[in-house]
């Protein structure tokens, strides 16, 4: 009987699926990446095939198991990390989504968040979910599909429509569409589900119009929750880690201690800081989410979201076609000492916290004529470092609890141009690890947990290592006054 030694992670995210294989020491043994479509049907509006998320998923889990040469009982687990918010609702019979997925980046519900507000319930609702009316969340996304979709709500109430965030969909397909459930950070950002219950709540589904059949059952983050269908890889194994995104980043990232902060510098930036067994009232528009819930215990977190980090370099490269890749990018970012007082503040979606301004749009500041190419790189790297130490001077302020040093993953901390102004503007050490995979890890981590490859927490905290440490080097009074630069650029971009 073969001891499996290895964990299969599936991450599933905004423009591309991926499987991960890790060994017991953390280290990745191989990975396997396939993009897929994204629609843009009206301005604001971002959809998803759910069923091209589905086939790029398992293509990829087929292909990590192939590159790293294991057979399906070398696993001994898999872990599911995804896209959060991203809204799925599908027929119970035939597996058939009734309308493609909404991405979290979707606006379509901006006009019917505002009408909320002006009736006076985003208290309750924040009060009860620690997030804000915004349409990045779940709930006013089921309502427009129940609300638009030809006999979507009849059926919902009949008990014959499913919802899911992406963790949801994924699991019900690889248990052969057995398992309706999702993990307790993914239900928290729905709008949905009480942070004080970790439950569904009734006063929300009201207030949303949303029927409760149609809602997965909520479970810990690491617990085995079913087994992968014998027709799909890897046949037999046990799902038994599921997290969010930004909360597998911040088991990956051993932030386990309250004031431990990691920031993931994806499509999106976002900023976590775990602030222990109590949840943290934001007073500075943060949001204030579960980290995670373990042996029946839940940590808490403050969450900051950036809705444009990495996506304002694919916006240079694709739409302005300036540089041909992020390596391009980076070289031209390092061949100048500065902006030129240029500042960019890629709002193109709104913008998040600590703002949330749906109706902002980018916009550049400071252009003159001798504003170069170099320099525009340059400003595109420093407002996803800007927008991040916005976030972390607001955490700081909420839980008393002082920046000791920044943790960072995600595929934009490749840049050392990035992390060393990131550092210079917080004044504390930027640490990149030796895997910056972290979102993939913590899922596998969870999985592994739960299945007994690794002992505790302990243990995964001593597979974390260290690759750079970016140290502040600029003086404070340069800083100051590029942040004051900032602030007035943020200001003229707002409405």
């Amino acid at each position: 009987m073969s001891n499996p030694r290895h964990i299969l992670a599936l991450d599933q995210g905004t423009t591309s699926s991926r499987a991960i294989v890790f060994n017991h020491a953390g280290e990745i043994i191989s990975v396997a990446q396939k993009e897929f479509a994204q629609f843009y049907p009206h301005p604001g509006w971002v959809e998803h095939d759910p069923l091209e998320i589905w086939s790029s998923q398992n293509a990829t889990a087929a292909e990590a198991l192939a590159r790293a040469n294991l057979s399906t009982n070398a696993i001994a687990a898999v872990g599911i990390t995804n896209q959060r918010e991203t809204t799925i609702v599908w027929d119970r019979e035939t597996g058939r989504p009734v309308y493609n997925a909404i991405v979290w980046q979707d606006r379509r519900t901006a006009d019917y968040c505002a009408q909320l507000k002006r009736d006076g319930v985003e208290p309750m609702v924040s009060g009860k979910t620690g997030l804000r009316l915004d349409p990045y969340f779940s709930a006013t996304k089921i309502r427009w599909i129940l609300d638009n979709i030809s006999g979507a709500r009849a059926r919902a109430e009949a008990g014959g429509l499913l919802f899911g965030t992406v963790d949801t969909w994924l699991l019900w397909q690889l248990t052969g569409r057995q398992v309706h459930a999702t993990d307790l950070t993914n239900a928290s950002r729905t709008l949905l589900c009480n942070l004080h219950t970790g439950d569904w709540d009734d006063d929300l589904l009201k207030l949303f119009d949303i029927p409760r059949a149609l809602l997965p059952k909520i479970r810990s983050c690491s617990e085995i929750y079913g087994h992968v269908d014998r027709h799909l890889y890897p046949a037999g194994a046990p799902i038994a880690g599921i997290a969010g995104d930004q909360h597998a980043a911040l088991f990956g990232q051993a932030c386990f201690t309250p004031g431990m902060v990691k920031n993931t510098y994806g499509t999106g930036c976002f900023t976590l800081m775990h602030t222990g067994e109590k949840p943290v009232v934001s007073h500075n528009s943060l949001l204030t989410t579960v980290a995670w819930k373990l042996d029946g215990k839940t940590d808490y977190a403050l969450e900051g979201s950036v809705f444009i980090g990495g996506a304002v370099i694919q916006w240079l490269r694709d739409e302005l076609q300036l540089v041909r890749d992020a390596a391009e990018l980076d070289r031209l970012a390092a061949s100048v000492p500065d902006a030129g007082g240029l500042f960019l503040v890629p709002a193109f979606a709104g913008l998040g916290a600590p703002h949330w301004d749906p109706y902002a749009r980018g916009t550049m500041v400071g252009i003159t004529r001798g504003t170069n190419r170099a320099q525009l790189c340059r400003a595109a790297l420093e407002a996803i470092a800007f927008q991040t130490a916005d976030l972390i001077a607001c955490m700081e302020k909420d839980s008393g609890l002082p920046l000791k040093e920044l943790r960072v993953d995600g595929g934009a901390s490749r840049s050392n141009p990035l992390l060393q102004f990131q550092a210079d503007l917080l004044g504390a050490d930027v640490i990149r690890p030796r895997c910056i995979e972290t979102t993939a890890l913590g899922a596998a981590c969870l999985a592994g947990l739960a299945t007994g490859l690794w002992s505790g927490r302990d243990e995964i905290a001593r597979n974390w290592s260290v690759d750079t440490i970016f140290r502040p080097a600029r003086p404070r009074a340069e800083i100051a006054a590029l942040r004051a630069g900032w602030d007035r650029a943020l200001e003229r971009t707002k409405s």
